[in-house]
């Protein structure tokens, strides 16, 4: 999906030119992102309660469910977070007993994340998480299919995103 970059019209949100309404937080474009991540993270906590984790750690166990053994970089390039920020997050799995980190034997420099049979035996006791969570947001309102328009959109956006932090970084 190839998304044009076009200069930011504010009237294309139904801004008027009145001077600082491009302040107003009903005119942002970042507070309903922030919004829906925050009401999306409070919705899993009662699921995620029962496995004892935060979101976070979900997200960090969902990335080794996928690939176990791999490196805190490939962690944080998935989650698209900051090493600083998973760090202490992954010495709290490990104390949890849900992950190992160990040095990588090919490049000291690396620390190797993998699931112990706690982490393991997690994946099953999940399974069933995202499901129940889709349903919850499933309704006469808002469809299956919007859902998956949102989702594909919203990769869209996270892609643009990753290649202009690329871009602005060279």
């Amino acid at each position: 999906m190839t998304i044009q970059k076009e200069p930011l019209n504010f009237n294309t949100f139904g801004i008027n030119a009145f001077p600082m309404e491009q302040l107003k937080l009903n005119n942002q474009i970042c507070f309903p992102f922030y919004a829906i991540s925050r009401l999306i993270t409070r919705a899993y906590q009662p699921y995620l309660d029962v496995l004892g984790i935060t979101y976070p750690q979900y997200l960090v166990l969902m990335v080794l469910w996928e690939t176990d053994n791999i490196s805190v970089h490939e962690i944080t390039d998935k989650l698209i977070l900051n090493t600083n920020t998973v760090t202490p997050l992954l010495k709290r799995m490990a104390t949890q007993g849900i992950i190992t980190r160990n040095r990588s034997d090919q490049d000291e420099r690396k620390v190797i994340i993998s699931l112990t049979e706690k982490g393991i035996d997690m994946k099953s006791k999940a399974a069933s998480i995202p499901e129940a969570l889709a349903k919850s947001f499933i309704n006469e309102d808002f469809s299956l299919n919007q859902f998956h328009e949102l989702k594909a959109n919203l990769n869209g956006i996270i892609t643009v995103l990753k290649e202009s932090e690329l871009d602005n970084s060279i």
